[in-house]
């Protein structure tokens, strides 16, 4: 499949996504959108595909926000249809698959480019990032699930100072608010954010699945967490990668899971 914005390279069961945008600091447009959306979804379906690793190309930004030319005059209808259709388009749509998907934040994420990377499963920053949702700046607020992922992550004090602030946090700030899990070096951004994907590729794909959806199920307004994950959890019992987990541990060796 061939993509207008994005470039996606596949090694040892790990894809890599990078957007592609650099001149505009990958900001994201409605085709850059779609093209994420295409891309995550085939990948989503493709049992060979174990972690999907997500970032920007060049040095300065993961993506520096939305194309702000592409609605400036845009009608209140318009301004919530993009809202909700890139929210299950993209955002709602990561958030939920099955498949890891790590944010690796390779410079400015901003606004529509922080909420994208917090709507991945978690975030790894390189040393040199800023983080921020400057949209009260322009007279709108967070759209793309910011108002709700936000709080969620770093605790609603920080995420009302952040959001009516507009301003922007360091990658440090962001590691100690629990925005991001780790901080490195840039240069050593993809390679920290393969080996935790190899990490991750050690276990059950299945049960890795379940637990995503338990775990997202804790933030969905209407839904018992802890009842779904007591139905996830029987579940990993008739499959072929609890029969494997569990004899392996009994002969003392190393499970060896399938492909999802």
């Amino acid at each position: 499949m061939n993509y207008e914005n994005i470039l996606i390279a596949t090694e040892n069961n790990i894809a890599t996504i990078t957007i592609n945008r650099p001149t505009k600091l990958n900001a994201l447009n409605g085709m850059t959108i779609s093209d994420l959306h295409k891309a995550i979804k085939t990948l989503g379906k493709n049992n060979e595909i174990r972690v999907i690793i997500l970032t920007g190309s060049g040095e300065k930004a993961f993506v520096a926000g939305a194309d702000i030319s592409e609605f400036a005059n845009f009608s209140i209808e318009e301004g919530m249809q993009l809202a909700a259709e890139g929210q299950t388009k993209l955002f709602d749509y990561i958030e939920n698959l099955k498949t890891p998907v790590i944010a690796a934040i390779n410079g400015f994420a901003l606004g529509g480019g922080l909420e994208l990377a917090m709507a991945c499963h978690f975030r790894v920053a390189s040393d040199n990032a800023k983080m921020g949702l400057p949209e009260v700046s322009l007279g709108l607020i967070p759209g793309y699930g910011g108002t709700q992922r936000l709080p969620q992550l770093v605790g609603k004090g920080r995420a009302m100072e952040m959001i009516m602030t507009a301003g922007m946090i360091t990658a440090e700030d962001a590691y100690r608010t629990g925005l991001v899990n780790h901080v490195v070096p840039q240069a050593e951004l993809l390679e920290f954010c393969t080996g935790i994907a190899k990490r991750i590729m050690k276990n059950s794909p299945y049960a890795i699945g379940k637990a995503i959806k338990a775990v997202n199920t804790n933030f969905k307004e209407g839904k018992n967490g802890y009842e779904t994950e007591i139905k996830a959890f029987g579940k990993c019992f008739g499959t072929e990668d609890f029969k494997e987990g569990t004899t392996a541990f009994l002969e003392k060796r190393k499970a060896t899971f399938k492909g999802k």
